[in-house]
Parts: C-alpha cells; structure tokens; sequence
C-alpha cells in the first residue's frame, strides 16, 4: 500500500489518537451484540501498546444527529474493551473540552483513553476546522483505523489529518490490500454476486465491474428492476421504474463488452413479508400479480453456484433476497455456501452481505470481509476515499 501505515512511524513515548469504528449494534440494555469491529482494531491498538505510545481511540456509535444522547454512549465499548485487552480503558463522557484535555494529559504509554462519541457534536459531521483542531490537541500522531467511515470526510478522520502527522492502521491497510485484488488484477475467472434492494445503490460499481468482471450475477430485489426492464411482469415485487433505462444499458453494455450478466431462473414469492406467511417457487416468468418476490429459488442458486466454484477472484455485495425472515433466506445462505467453497480469493463487501455470511457459520471461510460497506462500495466503483485520500503517501 502507497499510504503512510502505523509501522512506518515512531510512535514511543508518544500520544497516538486513533480513530476506530466501534459503531457496534447495541441491545435495549446498552449490551454489544457484536464485537467484530472491535476485535478488528485489535492488532493496531496492540501495536500502539507494545511500542511504548499512549492511545487515544475515538469513535462514532449510531445516528444522535448531532445531541447527546446516553443510549448510544460508547461506555459500554471501554468496558467490552476492557474485558478483550485486559488492561485498563479510561473513559470520557466528552471528545473535547478541559476535562478531556487533561484525560490525555494523565494518560501514560501503554494506557487506553476512550473519547465519548463524536457524534454528540454536529461539528462532527460538517468537518469543523475548530472541533477537529480541538480534536488533533489531545495528541503527537493520528491513525485511522475506521476503514467504514472513510468514505465520509468528518472531522474525526479527515479533518483532524490536517493537523497532525498522519497514517493508516492494520485493518485500513489490509482493506485496501484485499479490494485492490479485486478493483486492479484480478485473478480470472472474475465473478462478481450484487444483490441487495435497489439498482441505484449499485450502478457505479456495476459499471465498473464491467470493465473487470467475467460473469456478474444479480439477485436480490433489485434483479425485479432488470426483470421489468426485459418484459417480464413481476407481481407486486420492488421496481425502481426510474432505473429501468439504466438497467436495459447496463446489460447491454455487458453484451458489448463479452461480460456474462445473470439473471435469476426463479423466485421465492409470497403475499406479505411476514415469517409465518406461505411462499413457493416461481420462474421468473409466471410471477404472480398479486405476489411479492422475496429470494432467489433453488435452479438460481445451483446455476449461480456452477459459476462461483471455478472463479478464482469472487466479490459479493449485497444478499440474495429477505435473508432475515427464515422463509426468505435459502437463497443467501445458498450463496453463502457456494462462496465458502470457492478456493479463490473470496471478499465480502460488508454491510448485510457480511451480516448474512456470519449468520450462517461461513465467515472464516472467505478471504476477507469487509468492515465497511458504504466505504467498500464507493472504492470498488472507483471513486475516491476522503479518509484515506488525506492520508500522505509513504
């Protein structure tokens, strides 16, 4: 990797802020459900500890729009984390202000402060020059370690940059490393698996695969809109009309190009989204009007999976179908298995495609899953990531 990482700089005896992404789901009983983002910061925060410097991590958790909200503290997160590194983590119920100042003035080398979300502070988001500048005080050295905010330019990852010597961490470093593999020299067979809701969310990367790709296989709601596009009636099923243009080109600019763009065989389809409600399988071509497409059927998902098994580079962004609702979900976990199976390099693109392959038992089965989906989306389509753009090179 071109940018500057935490090992090529001297961080003993120093005060290292490090933004992280512990925006981790939490109960009604303020309990983390899931500590995967933490333990992904794990090797750089260890890395700080044994090389003598103090750390500093800061952090955003959920949406308080800019107020002070106690459910969404990040106290919950010293304490987990307290437990997972089994050294002390002090806490702040600020990022700035005296009170925080003198926290990090305190902290010694080998200590663990954590900031209270940034969040609290509408500053935050706009990129603030003042707030990242208070920001930038507590410390010598910043890293950024939030690979799932880098796509947004806040001041806790881009602006604070500004001010201080800056790099990436390990799990930046290993992102970019991974999605590289599948946005520069592809191994071939290339095979790229887009699902999720909508079109619109997909075009940029769809466009882009195209230049790469072998074979691009679509499912999720959104292949309702490439269904429509072809003539097919497709019931009561989610179509962004206003994307039917845009999916009539993208596959014909798939024809041009020699790219081989699927489409689902058949659909899993019911009245409502409800678990207990009745479903069968439909070919794509006799979907009921009064019935909802909700997955893609058991000939999809063999045929998908005669293409996966050979590939030699898979990318997967975005579930299958409803993969929430048990009735709904035989389709992503069919994909799930196929790509587990698969002994190229495998990466999942975050979001609700990582979700789904831990759900069904094949997470440390794949190359890698991304720790950002918003942020893996944007690199993969090409565009350019503010958090890491600030970063200098080496």
């Amino acid at each position: 990797m071109h940018k500057k990482t935490v090992s090529d700089i001297d961080v003993n005896g120093k005060k290292v802020l490090v933004r992280v992404d512990f925006n981790v789901p939490l109960d009604e009983h303020q309990n983390i459900t899931d500590n995967t983002r933490i333990n992904a910061a794990l090797p750089t925060i260890n890395y700080l500890l044994e090389h003598n410097a103090a750390v500093i991590l800061m952090s955003h958790l959920g949406r308080p729009k800019g107020e002070v909200k106690p459910s969404l503290s990040l106290k919950p997160v010293a304490k987990l984390l307290e437990k997972i590194t089994g050294k002390k983590v002090y806490f702040v119920h600020d990022c700035i202000g005296d009170d925080v100042k003198q926290a990090a003035k305190n902290l010694k080398p080998g200590e663990i402060l954590l900031l209270e979300n940034t969040r609290f502070h509408p500053e935050e988001k706009k990129n603030d020059p003042k707030f990242a500048k208070e920001l930038a005080s507590l410390a010598d050295v910043f890293v950024n370690e939030a690979f799932g905010t880098a796509h947004r330019a806040h001041a806790s990852n881009v602006g604070v940059a500004e001010y201080l010597p800056s790099t990436v961490g390990f799990l930046i470093e290993k992102e970019i490393e991974y999605l590289n593999k599948a946005l520069l020299n592809p191994e071939k067979p290339y095979t790229a698996i887009l699902g999720g809701v909508k079109v619109s969310d997909k075009i940029d990367l769809i466009q882009k695969l195209l230049e790469k790709a072998d074979s691009i296989l679509i499912g999720g709601a959104m292949m309702f809109t490439f269904l429509k596009a072809l003539g097919f009636s497709v019931g009561k099923s989610l179509v962004e009309e206003d994307k039917i243009p845009a999916a009539l080109e993208i596959m014909e600019r798939a024809k041009d190009k020699g790219v081989n763009l699927f489409l689902p065989e058949d659909t899993v389809v019911a009245k409502e989204m409800e678990e207990d409600t009745e479903f069968h399988s439909v070919p794509v071509d006799a979907i009921p009007d009064d019935m909802i497409g909700l997955d893609i059927g058991i000939l999809t998902v063999r045929k998908y999976t005669e293409i996966i098994k050979p590939s030699k580079t898979v990318i997967w962004n975005g579930p299958m179908g409803m993969f929430e609702i048990s009735s709904f979900s035989h389709g992503t976990k069919g994909i799930a298995r196929a790509v587990a199976a698969c002994s190229g390099i495998t990466i999942i693109g975050g979001g609700d495609s990582a979700a789904a392959i831990e759900k069904f038992g094949f997470a440390d089965k794949v190359s890698h899953i991304s720790t950002g989906g918003g942020a893996s989306l944007e690199y993969l389509s090409g565009k350019e990531l503010p958090g890491i753009a600030v970063i200098p090179d080496k």
